[in-house]
């Protein structure tokens, strides 16, 4: 009886092992992303404060990352190596400040040294045109990923989210109250995207595989991107 016992908690032991072991594999399927905290729980749950202060990441060469700002009073971009905060100063106005000394709610970011240019068709002009090429292109990629692109837009509309202070949130339509959207015409930008199929409510939006945030070429305008007309732009995808 006594040997059945410790076999079987040996047993339990074994796959317990196997069943962390596991659990750190799959850790472990993203090994160039970080991904620290989730919109859905920012959204639904109201966990506005900081998750990661940006200013913790110590490795920054060739770092690229996106998210809010706690409490939902700005966005957040790192565009190789250089963190950015945009807030709402006005309904056609904002800063653009030039800081690692800010935290968030839910990030991702990722080292990216090495990249491939890709020209874009001409077909390509939208955001849903983007997502399809970008899927298209990296069927063979480990995912997620971050990518980018440069060059010139037609039209677009970014937005800053400005939640009142002490405002309470338990859904988007909370969360969303004071966001700003900003028209931009005829821009030199760099977009910085971050792709996945599997990360709906956790760093994308539930009806998209891909965030996306702009910053104008004059770096004066910056803010999650909602809207686009691509002019003529090179899309810059990973070399894996």
């Amino acid at each position: 009886m006594i040997k059945k016992v410790i076999v079987g908690i040996l047993t339990i032991g074994i796959f317990g092992c196997n069943s962390d072991q596991k659990k750190n594999n799959s850790n472990e399927t993203y090994p160039d992303i970080n991904i620290v905290g989730a919109m859905k729980n920012v959204m639904w749950k109201g966990e506005l404060s900081g998750t990661i202060k940006l200013d913790t990441i110590t490795n920054k060469k060739g770092l690229y990352g996106l998210g809010p700002e706690s409490y939902l009073t700005g966005e957040l971009l790192i565009n190789n190596g250089q963190s950015y905060v945009s807030k709402v100063t006005s309904d056609s106005t904002m800063t653009v400040e030039k800081t690692f000394d800010v935290s968030a709610p839910f990030l991702v970011y990722a080292n990216v040294t090495e990249w491939n240019e890709i020209e874009l068709a001409s077909n390509i002009k939208s955001i849903k045109d983007l997502e399809r090429l970008v899927d298209e292109k990296t069927t063979e990629f480990k995912r997620p990923f971050a990518f980018k692109l440069i060059g010139k837009i037609s039209k677009g509309v970014i937005h800053i989210q400005n939640l009142p202070q002490g405002t309470k949130v338990s859904s988007p339509k909370e969360a969303h109250q004071g966001q700003t959207n900003y028209e931009l015409k005829d821009e030199e930008a760099t977009i910085i995207g971050f792709f996945s199929t599997e990360h709906k409510g956790v760093f994308t939006h539930h009806d998209s595989n891909i965030h996306l945030h702009l910053i104008t070429k004059d770096e004066s305008k910056m803010g999650h991107l909602d809207e686009l007309e691509i002019e003529n732009m090179k899309l810059y995808l990973p070399k894996k």
